[in-house]
């Protein structure tokens, strides 16, 4: 009987992501000299797949729509947010008077050139005291569009530009789309059981959900990579930096890490790869398919969607519950705090709401903050409350 060889197949796998690793690609091996029928049989299979590079459905790219649209949306939302901020007229001084309508508040009231808190709490920011107290929930969603500055806005739709489209054309739209939301809505959660003295926006919770979500994909999928160590190390030092620069003032650093931790939970669900040789086997020829089926995920990813999944769905509803109920979680957690701001020589972490008492003598208001006993005296013809509420701002921060 003639001696018989296993040339190798190919299976034509995109890479992943470009994060300095490679793929390992188990190649199928297929006899070389089949019987007769074997040989009508691959005949068969030939003719409708003649080339031996197939692209795999399980591995393909995506093309990327969905970010790029949410940068979109959150580059008109804040126009539309300047447009409705007016600061020409709201405000007494403003940043770049040439923009008109859109120019941006004094630095002393916003120093990431953007509108007063009043106009984003007009568009949708996250107050506690409305969501609590006035049911208006739906700003733990529309906090996620707005940004408090163009400084702020640039950072974010940087980070998710680099992020987001990279996951997106190895997941697909629906996954990253329900990851970013949910993983959003996580982060507005976290920051409003904590901070629930001031108003907070941006679509930092949901690009922390994505970095969460990477790291779990990384570990879901481990056996799927190579150079593992090395991947492990890049993506937590990236990690960790960002949510470093969280423990600067003015920065919602809880956002950060509610968006991560409920991220990282749902990479667990989303995004677990099934395994080359469940792959390998399916792709392969049919008369190649011999010996036991291979599972299609391994038992550690089933066991780690499950709790990954138990523990997302318990805790939005419990961190919920908690929420709508008035629960303040720094009252149960005296050193939480110094995880969003830590004090030091040159900044100070209180970030209250001020208030001042206004005298007005013909044209001459004078202004007193509450809290310091600080005052000013300004010349204003007939001011708004929105001009007044500024100039406390700048005169008390």
């Amino acid at each position: 009987m003639a001696e018989t060889h296993r040339p190798e197949i190919q299976l034509k796998v995109n890479s992943r992501r470009g994060l300095g690793v490679g793929n390992v690609i188990h190649p199928v091996e297929v006899e070389s000299s089949p019987t007769p029928l074997l040989a009508a049989q691959r005949a068969g299979y030939q003719s409708q797949t003649p080339s031996p590079f197939r692209e795999i459905k399980h591995f393909k790219k995506w093309f990327p729509w969905l970010i790029p649209s949410f940068v979109i949306a959150d580059v008109v939302m804040f126009i539309i947010t300047m447009y409705v901020n007016n600061c020409p007229k709201n405000s007494v001084t403003c940043v770049a008077t040439f923009l008109g309508r859109f120019s941006f508040q004094p630095f002393k009231e916003n120093p990431l050139l953007g509108p007063s808190s009043s106009a984003l709490e007009k568009m949708g920011a996250l107050d506690v005291n409305k969501v609590v107290d006035d049911h208006q929930g739906w700003r733990l969603i529309t906090c996620i569009w707005l940004h408090g500055g163009l400084l702020h806005l640039l950072a974010n739709m940087l980070s998710l530009l680099v992020i987001g489209i990279r996951l997106e054309q190895e997941f697909g739209f629906i996954r990253i789309g329900l990851l970013y939301i949910i993983s959003g809505f996580g982060g507005s959660l976290l920051s409003a059981l904590f901070l629930q003295s001031n108003i907070s926006v941006g679509a930092s919770g949901a690009v922390f959900g994505l970095l969460g979500a990477m790291l779990s994909e990384l570990i879901t999928n481990w056996t799927i990579y190579a150079n593992k160590l090395a991947a492990l190390v890049t993506l937590v030092i990236i990690i960790a930096i960002n949510l470093a620069v969280g423990i600067l003032p003015h920065v919602d650093n809880f956002a950060h890490l509610g968006g991560f931790s409920s991220g990282f939970l749902l990479g667990f669900v989303f995004l677990m790869r099934p395994q080359f040789g469940w792959v390998s086997q399916r792709y392969a020829p049919p008369y190649s398919r011999a010996g036991a089926n291979k599972p299609k995920y391994k038992t550690y990813q089933r066991v780690l969607w499950v709790l990954s999944l138990i523990l997302v769905v318990t805790g939005m509803i419990v961190g919920l519950v908690a929420l709508l109920r008035g629960v303040n979680l720094n009252d149960h957690c005296s050193w939480c705090h110094y995880m969003s701001c830590v004090p030091t020589s040159r900044w100070s972490c209180d970030t209250s709401a001020v208030s001042c008492v206004s005298e007005q003598t013909d044209n001459q208001y004078t202004l007193t903050c509450s809290d310091s006993g600080k005052n000013g005296t300004y010349t204003l013809t007939d001011p708004n409350t929105s001009q007044l509420r500024g100039l406390c701002s700048q005169l008390c921060r």
